[in-house]
């Protein structure tokens, strides 16, 4: 399975296009991809580096409990989605520190700066945590996956938990083909920390499989897509344990799949090394809720990568 990432990769490095991007930094990339997994043969965790699984599923436990705070995700230890709100935080007339502008091109070549941005972004972690009122004003990343997933907000004002109605169509007509979630809504979007990147998503039953097609507009090869695709397969596991159904195929469709030009040397890297045993998903079999399960409630076992490979992110 881990191949089919492995080759996005090395198609990126030898056929990308470059371009110019929002951060500054540039990337190499190709639009439209698509990888399958098959579910039954092993959890998409990538062997050819460590990826955090505590991160993965702290981020998408925020999402289905519909929250768009970092003080969640900082509770666990998990800094994903630090650097937006981070950003929000030094553009505002509160913030008193050092200049932080133009930090994508910055970290590449002044190492004092990054010192002293870990410094400044440390501080804005530990207040996130402390002040529930500096983490009302500076944690909230605006409507982002977990608002639009669960509390879709309507004309009328009402709101649309489409989890919960997914669910349920899995459940009660599972030829439908309109078991779809969204996270691009159009009137949202602008006042969004960063725009859904991961923005549809299908599910599709068959011989008591239960399958699920993605959807992204933009994928940072090296950086995000190894979580994006642990973490749908996840999602898939959960729906799928939930409904009573085994699972089948994790299907990533990709628009712009590319890697930032500070990451070629990373995926080189990564592409030199040789595939692992993919390891096995094991989820707490008295949960029957996709709500109700916690960080112990899931595991991998046999997860046994080469080492992790660092890499900056692009903000």
């Amino acid at each position: 399975m881990e191949q089919a990432y492995l080759d996005l990769g090395r198609k990126i490095l030898e056929e990308g296009n470059q371009k110019s991007d929002r951060t500054g930094v540039g990337t190499k990339s190709i639009f439209g991809h698509q990888m399958r997994f098959d579910l039954s043969k092993g959890f998409p965790l990538l062997t050819t580096k460590r990826v955090p699984f505590r991160l993965i599923k702290s981020e998408l436990l925020w999402f289905l409990r519909g929250d768009t705070n970092i003080r969640f995700l900082l509770e666990h230890n998990n800094h994903i989605w630090d650097e937006w709100a981070f950003a929000n935080y030094v553009e505002s007339k509160d913030y008193e520190g050092p200049d932080m502008t133009d930090f994508g091109r910055r970290a590449l070549v002044d190492e004092e700066f990054n010192k002293v941005y870990k410094k400044e972004h440390d501080k804005f972690c530990e207040k996130i945590l402390n002040d529930q009122a500096f983490a009302n004003k500076y944690g909230d990343l605006g409507k982002v996956y977990g608002y639009q997933w669960c509390h879709w907000e309507t004309t009328d004002g009402s709101f649309i938990d489409q989890i919960k109605n997914v669910i349920e169509l899995i459940k009660t007509n599972p030829d439908s083909r309109r078991m779809i979630v969204t996270a691009w809504n159009p009137e949202d979007v602008p006042s969004m920390a960063l725009p859904p990147c991961h923005a549809l998503f299908q599910f599709y039953v068959n011989d008591n499989k239960l399958s699920c097609q993605l959807y992204q507009r933009s994928g940072d090869v090296f950086l995000g897509v190894p979580f994006n695709i642990a973490s749908y397969a996840l999602l898939t596991h959960l729906i799928a344990h939930e409904t009573g159904l085994q699972v089948g195929e994790f299907v990533h469709t990709l628009g712009d799949a590319h890697l930032y030009n500070n990451h070629f040397a990373q995926m080189k890297e990564q592409l030199s090394r040789d595939i692992k045993a993919a390891p096995t998903l094991v989820l707490n079999q008295e949960k029957n809720s996709v709500f109700n399960f916690d960080m112990d409630d899931i595991q991998v076992e046999g997860y046994e990568p080469h080492p992790s490979i660092k890499a900056p992110i692009a903000v």
